[in-house]
């Protein structure tokens, strides 16, 4: 009679012990890796769109710097918003809110390690966006702010270089369009706990400043984050 070799009880379950184990351990990152992707894509998307309606708008009424905008605050964000919102897919109009809009969770956002900042959305003309993004567009002398939660109102952390970034377009740069707030030094990133760090996913697709501490030493590695020459944790 031939013999059948075959694992034990024992043995099945001692290896089914070591795959759950090494699964803990690794879909925890994985799953962070996947959302800091999707974050990053749906970012460099909200990018293009508000530069094509930045683009769009200037075609039909010229500069914005020749909307008849009075720089008063209200008047002025509301209009300049009129004219990009004709060119972006809204789904939500919550009007021009100082402050606890509608539109937004809540009024103070925290930084990346978890503290409480003392943040305050600048008023603005607010909206939010058919894939759930939520935005406040503000027209003030220096030009134009947008205020963005990728996930909107009632998901994600709200949290600032998390899901919560910034875009400008500057009077003496109109012609430059939205640009990723901090753009000139993307190396202010580090250490502002997520306040500055719009450009730094929009120039080198990555989050990984979430991956480090304050002065950039990366968690498990002994590569420090500067913004010139290391620009990722891997």
């Amino acid at each position: 009679m031939k013999k059948t070799l075959a694992f034990t009880l024992a043995e099945t379950l001692i290896v089914m012990g070591i795959i759950g184990v090494v699964a803990a351990l690794t879909l925890p990152n994985l799953n962070s890796s996947t959302g800091d992707k999707e974050k990053i894509v749906k970012l460099q998307k909200i990018y293009q769109n508000l530069n094509d309606a930045y683009g769009r708008a200037t075609a039909v009424y010229g500069p914005f710097t020749e909307w008849g905008l009075n720089w008063d605050g209200e008047s002025s964000s509301k209009k300049a918003a009129g004219r990009l919102s004709e060119f972006m897919k809204i789904s939500k109009d919550c009007g021009y809110q100082s402050s606890n809009s509608p539109c937004f969770a809540s009024s103070i956002t925290n930084y990346t390690d978890g503290t409480e900042s003392t943040w305050i959305p600048n008023p603005g003309y607010d909206y939010m966006l058919s894939d759930g993004t939520s935005i406040s567009i503000e027209a003030n002398c220096d030009g134009m702010a947008v205020d963005v939660d990728i996930d909107g109102p009632n998901k994600g952390k709200h949290q600032l270089g998390s899901d919560h970034f910034y875009f400008s377009v500057e009077k003496d740069k109109k012609e430059n369009g939205f640009e990723p707030w901090s753009s000139s030094n993307v190396s202010a990133c580090i250490g502002s706990k997520g306040e500055n760090c719009t450009a730094w996913v929009i120039q080198y697709g990555n989050m990984d400043y979430l991956k480090a501490n304050n002065s950039g030493k990366c968690n498990n590695s002994s590569v420090t984050l500067d913004g010139v020459s290391n620009t990722s944790c891997k």
